[in-house]
């Protein structure tokens, strides 16, 4: 191998009346560059965006929730202490969810209402990472009355509320006679989870307030569990559905974003498809690389065929030619999109519209398995791509090659 691999050194290199093949072999190389650096960076992109949108959700929302199919929960206290001896499970929290009208100085926004067990919600939701001002024990007051609400950012800008300042809070139709209810607290807390539905909408009160606010006295809209392990949330999921049976239903955290989940790896898919291309067609400019050199090399390959040279051995000969170019592309590739992905992900300078993509900014994570993947997929297709200039170059008879000039 010795011979082929010193050989193939010595033709990729420039001679003048080889300079037109030399500049194919740097066009070969930088093609198979691009396209390897562009899958590294796009799929470490995606995962990224795949891991933030994930811990951002989680942050917020607990992994398995558990309602009843008839309506409020009413035993939720019974029926917390069940589902806390299930295994997997690490803790359980009752909440309740609603719509409310947020007013602050004349300014209104619609709002979603969360009520939340102070003592036990910080066990089931990761918020307190996200939270800028104050903490969710602020929500009650030292006598343990809720006087004080959280709020997003994106929610505060709108309706210009700061903390320390009173927010009203407006519930359509809670009154038996049909007619609005409100409530006045003062904002303790801002918190920013960096996607835009959250930070815009969501207002977290304590659970015995917000049971006074909508009149539901010893009622809540479900439960919300944590799981030990994140990715075991929908066995775990299972198991709470066999213990409890027939009403209750629990749904863990990917059923509930499965559509969101599926749309983002259709994408990935569809995006390293389409990069893929990028890289086959640099690596088919290696095929033209080749035919040149065979052309130029004719001669030398009726001479090498007549001192004894295999047919195996010339066309190995320029396998390691085609190998040689693709490694250079592939090794490139991977080093300058490592470099960019480690740029992105240090400064994260890309800021993208948090109302559209729900981020707001971009995050890179690089999983090793890919990046393999890329590089031996490219180091395939080049392989691939030097068979047939290789076995014409091995085909040719030793009397007909050195009579070619």
């Amino acid at each position: 191998m010795f011979f082929e691999f010193f050989l193939s050194l010595r033709y990729l290199r420039a001679k003048r009346k080889q300079a037109f093949i030399s500049v194919i072999t740097v066009i070969s190389v930088v093609g198979v560059t691009v396209g390897v650096m562009a899958l590294v960076v796009v799929l470490s992109v995606i995962n990224g965006f795949r891991e933030e949108l994930t811990s951002k959700i989680m942050g917020v929302n607990a992994h398995v929730l558990v309602t009843d199919g008839r309506g409020a929960f009413v035993d939720y206290g019974e029926i917390g202490k069940r589902i806390d001896e299930i295994e997997g499970v690490a803790a359980t929290t009752p909440f309740i969810y609603s719509q409310v009208m947020a007013v602050h100085g004349g300014e209104s926004s619609i709002a979603i209402l969360r009520g939340v067990d102070v003592q036990t919600g910080g066990a089931v939701l990761q918020i307190s990472s996200m939270i800028k001002n104050g903490n969710l024990d602020d929500l009650v007051d030292e006598e343990g009355r809720g006087s004080g609400i959280m709020i997003g950012s994106g929610l505060a800008a709108k309706i210009g509320a700061a903390p320390g300042e009173n927010v009203t809070l407006l519930v359509p139709g809670g009154s038996p006679d049909g007619l609005p209810v409100s409530g006045v607290y003062r904002v303790v807390a801002l918190f920013e989870s960096g996607m835009y539905d959250y930070d815009s909408s969501l207002v977290f009160l304590s659970l015995g307030e917000a049971q006074s606010l909508l009149g539901a006295f010893g009622r809540v809209t479900g439960l919300e569990v944590r799981a030990s392990d994140p990715d075991e949330s929908g066995i775990v999921a299972d198991r709470i559905r066999s213990r409890l049976g027939y009403p209750y239903s629990a749904r863990d955290w990917k059923v509930m974003h499965r559509n969101l989940f599926q749309m983002l790896s259709m994408q990935k898919a569809a995006i390293a498809v389409i990069l893929a291309m990028i890289v086959l067609v640099g690596v088919l400019s290696i095929v033209g690389t080749l035919f040149l050199a065979v052309m130029e090399k004719t001669r030398d390959i009726g001479i090498l065929r007549a001192m004894g040279a295999s047919s195996r051995r010339i066309m190995m000969l320029f396998v390691m030619q085609g190998l040689i170019v693709g490694a250079a592309g592939t090794g490139a590739g991977i080093g300058l999109g490592l470099g960019i992905c480690s740029i992105l992900g240090k400064y994260r300078f890309i800021d993208i519209p948090a109302d559209v993509y729900w981020l707001s900014s971009l995050s890179v994570r690089v999983e090793p398995g890919e990046v393999a993947l890329v590089a031996v997929g490219a180091l395939i297709f080049s392989f691939l791509a030097t068979l047939y200039p290789s076995w014409r170059a091995s085909s040719q008879h030793p009397a007909d090659a050195v009579r070619y000039e």
